[in-house]
């Protein structure tokens, strides 16, 4: 008896000579889970859910953001309370903006994967806030278009136009400021009227500058009539247009060979091992799956590699293969590199073309 308690006694002295992380990592997960931004949240805990399944190990501690700037603040101090090691989600600045001072100071880093206001990561510096991204930043798709393009049109009769919107002014401008500095001359720059019935007017303009080819800054739906209304007229156009394409079909549908800068579809890069995983378990690999799935992949490995130093330095320095594939963070804490790319839509789906 006296023996069974002398070795009761080693083993708790033992214990507690072990590293404070010697326990399998907690890792947290703030997400809208109620509000206008549900299905987003959602998407964020299936993925994040399945990550933490497949490591068998870890425990995964999920909160509700509601996409407020009070939801962020009560979602970190939850998840503090908790013990989690990283934290993981955001979709709204406003509960992301609320949550990081709260983690910051508990030293938890965060990486987010749906916030894309550049301020985030532009601002670490200044804030030494230890934030990590997945998601695009807001100036990615301009920067993006105005590579692809310039470098694609740099032989052809090319007009620039937009809605009228920031998003389609910033997109429109963008180009415009990289052909000028490419040496390239738009035949033709505008700001169209949105939702027309029918753009007819607008395609008559293009044709009558000679323009072969135009880059749109716009929704899916003006894009569409835009197209058709070129078709009508037998008037050969080639459309360019941002992400924004992606969205769901309208009435009236993009014609054929209509061209698209975006991200790619992330089910169609992702681990096919991974994908045909998440659907055997009924969860389609949709929107947030997959880049929330990856990110809890990276705030594991980083959290097992750090032992005792900052899981934050671990973040920063190290390149991590994760659902997604290789992912390494800038100097600012942006996934480096870019993920867009030119596509073609076929009638049905967008395929990835290749430039020369």
């Amino acid at each position: 008896m006296r023996m069974s308690k002398r070795l009761a006694i080693l083993f708790a002295a033992i214990c507690a000579a072990l590293p404070a992380h010697a326990a399998e990592p907690r890792i947290g997960l703030a997400a809208p889970l109620s509000g206008a931004s549900a299905l987003l949240g959602a998407q964020m805990e299936a993925g994040a859910t399945a990550a933490a399944k497949a490591d068998g190990k870890a425990a995964l501690v999920v909160k509700d953001t509601g996409c407020s700037a009070v939801g962020g603040a009560v979602a970190a101090n939850a998840l503090i309370a908790e013990g989690v090691d990283l934290v993981t989600g955001f979709v709204c600045i406003e509960a992301i903006e609320a949550a990081l001072p709260v983690l910051s100071g508990a030293g938890i880093p965060v990486i987010v994967t749906g916030v894309r206001v550049d301020a985030l990561t532009d601002r670490r510096d200044k804030t030494g806030w230890p934030v990590f991204r997945l998601a695009p930043r807001a100036d990615a798709e301009a920067q993006a278009v105005a590579r692809i393009l310039t470098r694609a049109w740099r032989s052809e009769l090319f007009a620039i136009i937009d809605d009228g919107t920031i998003y389609g002014r910033e997109l429109a401008e963008s180009l415009r400021v990289a052909a000028e500095l490419a040496g390239l001359d738009p035949v033709f720059i505008d700001t169209f009227r949105p939702q027309l019935p029918n753009q007819i007017a607008l395609a008559g303009r293009l044709r009558k500058a000679g323009a072969t080819h135009v880059f749109a800054g716009g929704d899916r739906a003006d894009i569409a009539l835009l197209g058709q209304a070129a078709a009508e007229l037998g008037y050969p156009l080639q459309i360019a247009g941002g992400e924004a394409l992606r969205a769901a079909r309208d009435e009236a549908d993009l014609v054929a060979g209509t061209l698209m800068i975006g991200p790619p579809d992330w089910a169609d890069i992702a681990d096919p091992g991974i994908v045909a995983a998440l659907r055997r378990t009924g969860v389609e690999p949709d929107g947030y799956v997959l880049p929330a799935y990856a990110a809890v992949e990276i705030a594991l490995a980083a959290r097992r590699t750090a032992g005792d130093a900052p899981a934050a330095d671990v973040l920063a320095a190290t390149r991590f293969e994760t659902a997604l594939g290789a992912v390494r963070f800038n100097d600012i804490g942006d996934w480096a590199g870019t993920r867009y790319r030119l596509f073609r839509y076929d009638g049905q789906t967008f395929e990835q073309v290749d430039l020369e």
